[in-house]
């Protein structure tokens, strides 16, 4: 594949410094169901009450809230540094390329916080938002309700360079993109079903056309592309696209969270190179699993619980590490 390559030098420092990150501070049984069950009892109700709000407005959102949790979690830890904005002493992983005009969400972020701090101020960190927005999201566009781990504490620090080269790229091979889940102790099971996360959501051209054009050595598109959706892709998207323009990440039921992702995989309709190799790598673990998903949706979902929580307990900041911010935007001043 044209766009497929290997590790690049300072790609392989980052993903070493994750692991090691990773064994300092492991998936962590620190994290409790009812971490707040005494100093803010109400803080589910709450994070979903302002989500429903958003949707109203914005049918984009709940997928948006979903993509924060899994960049921050891919970045130093579930700790809400994603959150942070540039300050003289912070780089902010919004400027980072995966999120950079793409992350988004951040002003109903804010409302969260307010809502909860209005209720029980200074109690509920971000990085624990980010978790329990995740899990509303899902459950309001259809999908399932688990039991969210809490009792994570907010970074003081953002890391932009490891946001660049952690966070899995559209155009990564299928051996980089498995390395970049174990590196963080997700195995094959968990890529495939956090993947399915793109059953809902949109994505700019720049995040897929490399498949459209000049793909191929003789400068074919990508074969993997169905005919049908070649076509929609560069009538949407031509060689001069518009970078504003969004498509759906599923054509099919583009704001529910269900299991049309995978029998799209099926039918060669993923959006990314990292959807659909998935499915058409040849002998991937990956496509026995694309094929279970696809034929069972309860499977999919009590995966997506399992590994969503498996994601969730990422390297998190507990005890007397990091702090709980007042603004998820700024470190509280000392």
């Amino acid at each position: 594949m044209a766009h497929s390559s290997t590790l690049s030098s300072p790609t392989v420092v980052a993903l070493f410094a994750a692991a090691l990150l990773f064994l300092l501070h492991p998936l962590n049984a620190e994290l409790t169901a009812d971490f707040y069950a005494k100093t803010c009892p109400d803080v589910s109700s709450i994070v979903q009450t302002v989500i429903h709000e958003a949707l109203q407005y914005d049918p984009r959102i709940t997928a948006s809230l979903l993509r924060l949790h899994f960049h921050d979690c891919f970045v130093q830890g579930c700790d809400g540094s994603v959150l942070l904005d540039n300050s003289p002493t912070i780089k902010s992983e919004k400027d980072a390329a995966p999120n950079f005009n793409s992350a988004r969400g951040f002003g109903v972020v804010d409302k969260i916080k307010a809502a909860i701090e209005s209720t029980c101020p200074e109690t509920v960190s971000c990085a624990d938002i980010l978790a329990l927005a995740a899990n509303a999201s899902v459950y309001l566009s259809g999908g399932p309700y688990w039991t969210v781990l809490l009792g994570r504490r907010d970074s003081l620090t953002a890391n932009q360079g490891l946001a660049n080269v952690s966070i899995p790229s559209p155009f990564d091979s299928y051996a980089n993109l498995t390395s970049k889940f174990y590196v963080l102790g997700l195995d094959i099971t968990d890529l495939v079903t956090l993947s399915g996360a793109h059953t809902f959501g949109r994505a700019h051209c720049k995040s897929f056309t490399p498949r459209l054009y000049n793909f191929t050595k003789n400068g074919g598109p990508d074969p993997t592309l169905s005919p049908w959706y070649l076509t929609a892709l560069q009538k949407l998207c031509p060689p001069n696209f518009n970078p504003k323009v969004i498509t759906d990440l599923d054509p099919t039921t583009p704001n529910l969270f269900d299991n049309h992702y995978y029998s799209n995989l099926q039918k060669n309709d993923g959006l990314f190179e990292t959807d659909q190799e998935l499915y058409s790598t040849a002998d991937a673990a990956t496509v026995p699993i694309v094929n279970s998903f696809s034929a069972d949706q309860s499977a999919f979902f009590k995966s997506f619980t399992r590994s969503i929580v498996n994601m969730g307990n990422i390297s998190p900041l507990t005890g007397s590490n990091g702090e709980i911010r007042c603004n998820c935007r700024k470190v509280n001043k000392s």
